[in-house]
């Protein structure tokens, strides 16, 4: 399967498209409401289990929510789905906190959260990796329930046990100790003698009555991980064995232990002896689901290699690489610009790599390194505008990509809040544009021929980007409302998208 929405030869076996609804947002803005540069959501990832969703913002906040809708009268989700009784509607999420993950380090370095990736859970607390351009923090968000004394004197005629003690009551004073454990007889016999309780009692003791007032979730940085990135970390991602993950910045890749701070292992270095010979940079890195020796790094130069941690401490010879071999068309220079990776991940299983380039994604099998397996053309219409997308600076935006849990559709974001959703598995032509509203209506786009590849590096300065040119049916563009960040729920047909300060979920059945 290889073609502009990826070709297929037969339709026996093509799930039904999907249809996309509205589901919720989240930062909602008004018409003509201006937004804040800290407020931009600039990092966005489900937990393993889909119930915690994350996002973090140019401001170096990380905002959680949660799942409130899988449980109902007392029963988790699956056991109604396993009674037989029907589940209708969608997942649901609500806001839980947020926390402030990041301060500017200097003028250089900003408070902006690039990643978010979640960590194991520990008895009941939630655990998460998170990083600007230098530092990578570990944080614990635990609920802590919060006592209050709502009384401190208690009525002694309900409190015989601790309170008072009635005029006629045995009293058994305490055993005056000596030394070695043992006690004067004569003297314990007089004290029981002379001991007496006048006829109105003991004044009542002070017993605190404590009650939970309520429960909070409190936020705690668990750990720093700093200053072993000499240029930007772009990527982080944790490790199946639970003790590890990684870090890449722009020609390193560092592997880190979660309990060691001060220290991590270089195990992919492309920094050449001569920084003029520099070709290539490292976009995104990320740990095989399943395999904790493999790993994947996508380049600038539109490759991706697969490595084995078990070949050599350093990682530096890829076992695999996967690239397309194609000829560079009338703009070389910017067809390397285009050429690169922004993103890659692994599907669920592990079996496939999904990557975006700035014109397409591309699926790959990891067990074929001569080709992807299906070609998906984004926004093609713009090709012929590359030299307009050169001087606003849009050729430079980062589109990230996701899969879905059953590995049966991708998707990635575009220009104008639209984003769009590919069928992937056998016989599927199903390729939907929709809009980010409440309401995603389909947009049509033309899909010819793909683009080309080769080499090239991204370009560090950025400037204010314009809103010139079309697209296909001749709607005007709109480069500054970029849908960069998205993720998919792990098991349902579930998107999140940010869209500058807001959060739009939809979902499919």
């Amino acid at each position: 399967m290889n073609g502009g929405a990826g070709e297929a030869t037969s339709t026996a076996l093509a799930p039904v498209p999907l249809e996309w609804k509205f589901a919720q947002v989240f930062g909602e803005r008004a018409a003509g409401e201006e937004v804040h540069e800290v407020d931009i959501i600039s990092a966005i990832e489900f937990d393993k289990t889909g119930d915690n969703l994350a996002t973090g913002d140019r401001g170096g906040r990380v905002v959680l929510f949660e799942r409130t809708d899988n449980r109902e009268n007392g029963l988790h989700r699956r056991d109604l789905e396993r009674t037989g009784c029907s589940v209708i509607g969608h997942p649901e999420f609500h806001y839980k906190t947020e926390f402030q993950s990041h301060e500017p380090e200097s003028l250089e370095i900003e408070e902006k959260i690039n990643k978010i990736r979640w960590c194991q859970t520990v008895n009941g607390a939630l655990f998460l990796l998170s990083t600007n351009d230098k530092t990578i923090k570990l944080w614990k968000v635990q609920e802590k329930k919060v006592k209050k004394v709502c009384s401190m004197n208690v009525d002694p005629s309900k409190t015989t046990g601790n309170g008072t003690l009635d005029s006629g009551s045995n009293s058994i004073p305490s055993r005056p100790c000596l030394e070695n454990g043992g006690f004067n007889a004569q003297t314990v016999g007089c004290l029981s003698n002379d001991l007496q309780f006048s006829s109105i009692g003991v004044p009542s003791l002070h017993l605190p009555m404590v009650t939970i007032q309520e429960t909070s979730l409190l936020a705690e940085c668990q750990r720093i991980y700093a200053h072993e990135h000499d240029y930007h970390i772009n990527s982080i991602s944790n490790n199946s064995d639970g003790e590890t993950f990684i870090s890449a910045d722009d020609l390193r890749i560092n592997l880190w232990n979660l309990a060691i701070i001060n220290q991590s292992f270089n195990i992919v270095d492309l920094k050449p002896a001569n920084m003029e010979d520099l070709t290539e940079v490292i976009t995104s890195a990320e740990f095989h689901p399943n395999h904790c020796n493999m790993l994947v790094y996508s380049s600038s130069r539109g490759s991706i290699r697969l490595v084995d941690l078990r070949q050599s401490a350093l990682c530096d010879n890829h076992s695999k690489l996967f690239e397309v071999k194609e000829a560079s068309g009338s703009q070389p220079f910017l067809t390397e610009i285009i050429a690169s990776i922004s993103d890659a991940k692994f599907s669920r299983d592990g079996r496939h790599i999904l990557s975006r380039d700035y014109m397409t994604l591309k699926l790959w099998d990891i067990n074929m390194d001569s080709g992807p397996v299906a070609t998906f053309q984004v926004h093609e219409y713009l090709k012929p505008k590359l030299g307009v997308l050169y001087e606003n600076d849009s050729i430079f935006d980062k589109f990230e990509c996701c899969l879905s849990g059953d590995g049966l559709r991708v998707a990635t974001g575009s220009y104008s809040n639209l984003f769009r959703v590919f069928g992937c598995a056998k016989g599927s032509t199903e390729a939907a544009t929709l809009e980010a509203t409440k309401s995603p209506m389909r947009r049509q786009t033309s899909t010819p021929s793909k683009p080309s590849r080769s080499l090239g590096l991204t370009r560090a300065g950025k400037r204010e980007a314009d809103n010139s040119g079309a697209d296909s049916n001749g709607n005007p563009l709109d480069f500054t409302m970029k849908l960069l960040h998205m993720a998919w729920h792990p098991s349902e047909n579930y998107l999140a998208i940010a869209a500058l300060n807001s959060l739009y979920m939809y979902h499919a059945r």
